[in-house]
């Protein structure tokens, strides 16, 4: 069994997402053992401990610096002997600390087709303020690994989402949610779990 630990900073969508999808028994082989937020008013925290999954804050105020912060949480995560993390909206940019501590390892969903709108100043909102102000008539979401380049990482799990007419980036976000973020994220937590991701290079393969 799978240890996982959930990083968020804000309402918890994507977590409760997972929690769900644990609860309908879409993921067997994974645990989650704790839930780490970069703020201690984050309403995440609340969905965990209603499911029963434990807390920890790793407050960014704490911290000089996003490696400070990295530093700290990369020790907590091994003292709880974790071994998936999963960004769920965590707002923060994570230095290389933890990803030479979890290599392939990490798992972030992003709100856009990578390599569109993607990278530095791209996440939550302002993703599909681009993509609307670019005129594009598909967007979508892509759950892929941590690596030490911002969005960079290799790709595990892609669904695209049509943009309709009248589109804000509040309802775009919100169809991309239900529509891809909510499905993939978990199926992609499943598939680590059960060994079922294997990395050559930038390319993810899914074994059968």
């Amino acid at each position: 069994m799978k240890r996982i630990a959930v990083l968020v900073s804000g309402g918890g969508t994507n977590l409760q997402a997972l929690i769900d999808a644990k609860a309908a028994g879409k993921i067997p082989a994974g645990e989650f053992a704790a839930v780490v937020s970069s703020s201690p008013d984050a309403y995440a925290l609340q969905r965990a401990e209603k499911a029963g999954i434990p807390t920890y804050v790793i407050n960014r105020r704490d911290y000089g610096s996003n490696q400070e912060l990295t530093v700290a949480l990369t020790a907590l995560l091994r003292e709880q002997k974790i071994d998936l993390i999963v960004l769920a909206g965590f707002m923060y940019i994570l230095t290389r600390e933890l990803v030479d501590a979890y290599p392939n390892a990490i798992i972030n969903v992003h709100p856009a087709l990578i390599p569109s709108f993607c990278g530095e100043g791209c996440y939550g909102l302002h993703v599909h303020e681009k993509a609307l102000a670019y005129g594009v008539k598909v967007s979508g979401a892509t759950v892929h690994f941590v690596s030490e380049e911002c969005d960079g990482g290799p790709i595990i799990l892609q669904k695209a989402v049509n943009v309709e007419e009248g589109d804000t980036p509040e309802v775009l976000q919100r169809r991309i949610m239900e529509q891809a973020e909510w499905i993939i994220l978990p199926k992609a937590v499943d598939l680590f779990c059960r060994d079922k991701l294997t990395v050559e290079g930038r390319r993810v393969h899914i074994l059968s």
